[in-house]
């Protein structure tokens, strides 16, 4: 009679499962998607112009000219730069404009520089100027008079389509952020804005990324 060898077949056994299991394991990893390379910028306070109004501002024909571009494809900060004033004259100056030219002008700012100039701007998603105060902005050939558009831009993240598919997110959802730093905090209720050209970047007024510190952030987290 044949004699089985226990131990070599216990061990013959241990060997395939092993195998087994590393296999699904490497296919797993290789079904994952990877994650999407997440970029967080802060946006300093700035404005956005008609081409009638830069050329109030600027002069006849008047064009914008791209002083840095942006993340975002085809935006960029102008060498144009007005001065924006408030209540009782309050101002600031070197408010620069960000191109291209859109079809409403408005004001973003962040808290501390609507207390600075005398205005209590509300949140608002960019193009909302319902409830908004107003403001001047002079240029070097004239000055214009806003009757509202002075905004505290929410904070958001831009995606594109393959982003938004792989957080299972659409366009006007809320997601969160997380970021590790000495400073470390979850800002919650991001507003989601889905684009087909957009790359993934959340945007940030510069009080919240002094208030965590973004340039010192070791991890960046996105999540709902």
């Amino acid at each position: 009679m044949m004699t089985i060898d226990r131990p070599l077949i216990e061990n013959l056994v241990r060997q395939a499962l092993r195998r087994r299991l590393h296999d699904r394991a490497a296919g797993s990893a290789a079904a994952a998607p990877a994650p999407p390379q997440l970029v967080v910028n802060v946006s300093a306070r700035h404005c956005h112009v008609t081409q009638e109004d830069l050329e109030r501002l600027f002069g006849k024909g008047h064009r914008l000219t791209p002083y840095k571009w942006l993340y975002q494809d085809g935006f960029f900060a102008a060498e144009e730069t007005v001065t924006i004033i408030g209540p009782r004259q309050r101002m600031i100056t070197g408010l620069r404009i960000l191109g291209p030219c859109r079809d409403h002008s408005q004001v973003e700012l962040a808290f501390t520089d609507a207390v600075m100039l005398g205005l209590n701007p509300p949140v608002r998603k960019s193009g909302d100027h319902r409830d908004s105060p107003g403001c001047y902005l002079m240029g070097p050939a004239g000055m214009i008079e806003l009757p509202r558009g002075v905004i505290r831009h929410e904070r958001h993240v831009h995606m594109g389509p393959a982003d938004a598919a792989y957080y299972g997110v659409k366009d006007g959802d809320r997601m969160h952020l997380r970021i590790k730093s000495d400073c470390s905090a979850v800002l919650e209720d991001l507003l989601v804005r889905v684009s087909p050209a957009s790359k993934l970047e959340v945007h940030l007024d510069t009080d919240e990324g002094n208030a965590v510190n973004l340039a010192k952030a070791t991890r960046l987290e996105l999540f709902k």
